[in-house]
């Protein structure tokens, strides 16, 4: 389909995802089967392309552009949805990245022999067809689609509406390079439509055809996919993430990591959003870290103790502990110690990422072992959680549920395994 489907009429509506379905599931079995080579080469295809009709995608994005502009859109939304040449080059960078990756399908990551002399392997595969409903972010229309066919997955991808032309144009892009290496064209598809009940379609499974569901963007839209899902979901709600300064912390380090994981980028899920201070050195710690986060624009809510500090401080309430901001707010709190920043951490976090900064050894290690989050950090900003920043390329998402993928979703993330018994007339008595 070259142009978006008009919404309103039902029938045509289910018609159409219907019929992505069972190309979708048609293509994942070719992909399974695909080399690595192979898909190597369509996405040095895809991002070759990409470049190649960078005019075209620039085009697309002055209208949804002009559109978010004339809808009021707030300045956060309209820099997420702006592409550039130098941004279309980094979209095209990335895929290439992925392109680069070790290919994970058909990987042994597990193999024994049993005393009958039957071999076992346990080896990756593709998880199949892969659902992803992101809001008005163009790049992940390229990042997704990659991540999921070098894990030999076929995937249907839903964008914001404010966003359809531009994800339109990148995907044309994506698809000339997969069917320039041979590849199905329906291995990348991308619901041409702004009718929000293609999202209740794909939720529903799309008669079977779906496998997975990943959801990226904000709390409305992932809220809605965990609850309406008939299918599994990578997913998380919310980032509320902690950095806490243990008693045998390095005050320089302290700074210097909290600021970072904070204010280098606030609206990440990955930014930090509540301060515990050990009781243990509050007097001394306090004064450094508070002015460092009210100096760089931060705004701090605290207990009693931290409000004391600096007049510009203002009171932080019961539900403060359970907010991600995503903006240039922190909750601050002085704790009794490691026990005490545990248990705030496990009463009010939400199981993303949470840091420890200390020099003492033995705390570090109890703080990862018993902190119950995707990501558990000692001694660097909480901004680490990027499944770039792990070596995996990209990242389809954090997902912070506790099965089968956790943390960065990338390509590793994207595979199921299966187990390969060998024999020799081996049978059982």
């Amino acid at each position: 389909m070259n142009g978006p489907f008009l919404a309103g009429d039902a029938g045509a509506l289910t018609a159409l995802m219907l019929e992505m379905g069972r190309k979708a599931r048609a293509a994942a079995r070719v992909l399974a089967l695909a080399s690595p080579a192979q898909k190597t080469a369509a996405l040095n295809a895809a991002a070759a392309a990409l470049r190649k009709a960078a005019p075209a995608i620039l085009a697309a994005n002055a209208t949804d552009l002009a559109q978010a502009r004339a809808g009021g859109m707030a300045a956060a939304f309209i820099d997420r949805l702006t592409l550039s040449e130098a941004r279309i080059d980094a979209i095209a960078d990335s895929v290439a990245m992925i392109a680069g990756l070790a290919d994970p399908v058909g990987a042994v990551t597990a193999e024994w022999t049993q005393p009958n002399g039957l071999r076992i392997q346990r080896v990756r595969t593709p998880l199949g067809v892969v659902g992803v409903i992101f809001e008005s972010r163009p790049n992940v229309t390229a990042d997704a689609g990659a991540l999921c066919l070098k894990a030999g997955n076929a995937v249907i991808l839903r964008t914001g509406s404010d966003a359809l032309a531009s994800s339109m144009a990148i995907h044309a892009a994506m698809v000339e390079g997969l069917t320039e290496a041979g590849l199905p064209d329906a291995a990348v598809q991308l619901v041409p439509t702004k009718d929000r009940a293609a999202v209740g379609a794909m939720l529903g499974g799309l008669d079977g055809a779906i496998d997975v569901i990943v959801p990226r963007g904000g709390k409305s839209l992932v809220a809605r996919v965990q609850t309406e899902a008939r299918v599994p979901v990578f997913a998380h709600l919310d980032g509320n993430n902690h950095v806490y300064v243990h008693a045998q912390a390095d005050l320089g380090m302290a700074e210097k990591v909290l600021v970072n994981a904070k204010m280098r980028r606030t609206g990440i899920c990955g930014a930090a959003e509540t301060l515990l201070v050990d009781r243990g050195i509050a007097e001394t710690a306090l004064p450094v870290l508070i002015p460092a986060l009210l100096n760089a624009g931060c705004a701090v809510r605290g207990d009693a103790m931290v409000q004391a500090v600096d007049g510009r401080v203002t009171p932080a309430g019961e539900d403060d502990w359970g907010t991600e901001y995503l903006d240039a707010i922190i909750a601050a709190k002085v704790v009794d110690g490691l026990d005490a920043a545990i248990a705030h951490i496990e009463r009010w976090g939400s199981h993303h990422t949470d840091a420890i900064i200390t020099a003492d050894a033995t705390a570090a290690e109890r703080f990862l072992a018993e902190v119950d989050s995707a990501i558990v950090i000692h001694n660097a900003s909480t901004q680490f959680a990027d499944g770039g920043e792990f070596g995996f390329g990209a990242e389809i998402g954090i997902a912070t549920g506790r099965m089968h993928a956790r943390g960065p979703v990338g390509v590793e993330q994207l595979t199921s395994f299966k187990y390969l018994l060998h024999g020799q007339g081996t049978v059982r008595a």
